[in-house]
């Protein structure tokens, strides 16, 4: 099992007259290879679930295994080592330093993980040559070049036009065949239809959670 997560609870203002349970007793196990679309409103937890997935936070209450290690009580400088090692983001702003070109985005990480030189050369350029070169496609190259055994997409398509938004899907799906774990964080029930299983969650609870047949 890459991801087990038993009972999680995330809340803000606990015991306060605002307190908000973003996260309300969440469980969810997701295997090793699996393209898993997560889908939600605004407010519906998605986005806490997912920076919990992603190491981004941890739990107030429950237990968070990656790839059989206990996370949840980890440092922050462990687990931006787990992120680090582990996943490949992709986020709706695409994250991009402005002042780096695209080349030196994508080898950012690889640097943070001390890859040699002439590997990081290696990487970038195939990482770019894979997905072509765009501003947008540079966050995917960003995100792969490190070989994460996961990416996690949050809102990936949102802010592009159907064309675009559907390249983007293109290489998701080219990664997750290629044996790659990937999340898709979505509001979009057009773009969670792409997926074999989605998951549908709402007040932070998850409301259904199954596979569905794709044409791909």
């Amino acid at each position: 099992m890459l991801i087990d997560i038993k009972d999680v609870y995330k809340i803000y203002n606990e015991g306060e007259e605002r307190e908000v349970r973003a996260l309300n007793g969440v469980s969810l196990n997701i295997d090793r290879g699996e393209f898993v679309a997560v889908v939600g409103q605004s407010g519906s937890g998605k986005s806490t679930l997912m920076n919990i997935l992603g190491c981004l936070d941890i739990p107030t209450y429950g237990d968070y295994h990656l790839d059989g290690q206990d996370v949840t009580d980890l440092t922050d400088k462990q687990l931006s080592h787990v992120r680090n090692k582990q996943i490949g983001f992709i986020f709706q702003g695409f994250n991009l330093i402005p002042a780096l070109s695209a080349y030196e985005n994508v080898e950012l990480p690889l640097i943070y993980q001390g890859v040699k030189a002439s590997i990081r050369r290696e990487r970038v350029q195939d990482a770019l040559e894979r997905v072509s070169l765009w501003d947008r496609r540079v966050a995917i190259a960003r995100a792969i070049a490190t070989h994460p055994p996961i990416i996690l997409a949050d809102e990936p398509t949102g802010a592009l036009d159907s064309k675009t938004g559907k390249h983007v899907l293109d290489i998701l799906r080219r990664l997750y065949k290629e044996g790659t774990t990937v999340i898709l964080i979505t509001h979009d029930n057009s773009i969670a239809a792409t997926a074999p299983r989605v998951i549908r969650i709402s007040d932070g609870q998850i409301m259904a959670d199954a596979p569905q047949e794709v044409d791909w």
